[in-house]
């Protein structure tokens, strides 16, 4: 009975600690570095665009909650492109990856 205690905390644990973004872009002077998740072909554009505009570096991470997206900046991301990221950003039109939807059919 201990056993199924312990392994029902870890599990608990393991859901709440473990960082599970649905998106998740990593910038280099302005260039989208890396890429995880779905990224629509118009916010790919926008953030391209605002990358060239105002060149930085950082991480954007968007996470699926139920009252919906929320978006966080790595510190390094001034709070004007913070802004200009979440004005463009589809918070409506954001899907999970492709990959957890072929694991459900």
């Amino acid at each position: 009975m201990m056993y199924v205690i312990i392994i029902a905390a870890a599990v608990i644990f393991w859901l709440l600690v473990l960082d599970r973004p649905v998106l998740y872009v990593n910038f280099k002077d302005g260039q989208m570095a890396k890429v995880r998740g779905h990224l629509p072909g118009t916010l790919k554009h926008n953030l391209s665009e605002i990358g060239h505009h105002s060149p930085f570096d950082g991480y954007l991470k968007a996470y699926q909650r139920r009252e919906g997206i929320r978006l966080k900046f790595s510190p390094s991301v001034p709070k004007n492109t913070q802004q200009r990221i979440r004005n463009v950003f589809p918070f409506s039109n954001l899907k999970k990856s492709d990959a957890t939807k072929r694991n459900k059919h």
